[in-house]
């Protein structure tokens, strides 16, 4: 999982002294709005759980591809956990409509927050997926 604010082990390369630590930094893109996004693959013999949080992004591009090639070959139906998506933009629904179109089961979209659901609605995306409100399981 990757994380934004990490600093290298041993510091910053090129300790500059107390002019560095006096310079204002100005954060990067996608860091000033809030948390770095993650994509976590939950492998179980009767379907793949892949859980997001924070910010669903192009930063994200590689992990989210990794995601559906995990799911892809684990060939049970996959199920998508958005409940701590705190923002999503077209890299996210990109990867919920290629989940959708690859994979032989109807994807399940759990926990949905109101920006993702207005998402899947703009987008219509949500008509390829199983919205659940609540999940069920027996």
């Amino acid at each position: 999982m990757r994380d934004g604010n990490s600093t290298p082990p041993g510091g910053l390369a090129g300790d500059q002294g107390a002019e560095a630590a006096a310079a204002p930094t100005v954060p990067a893109p996608g860091d000033a709005a809030g948390e770095p996004g993650s994509v976590h693959v939950i492998l179980s013999p009767d379907r793949t759980t892949i859980v997001l949080s924070g910010e669903v992004d192009a930063d994200l591009g590689p992990d989210l591809a990794q995601a559906t090639t995990d799911a892809e070959q684990a060939g049970v139906p996959i199920e998508v956990d958005a409940h701590h998506v705190t923002f999503m933009d077209s890299s996210g629904v990109a990867f919920l409509a290629r989940l959708a179109m690859r994979t032989p089961h109807r994807v399940r979209l759990l926990h949905v927050p109101p920006t993702v659901q207005f998402l899947l609605e703009v987008t219509r995306i949500g008509e390829l997926l199983d919205v659940v409100e609540d999940d069920h399981r027996s």
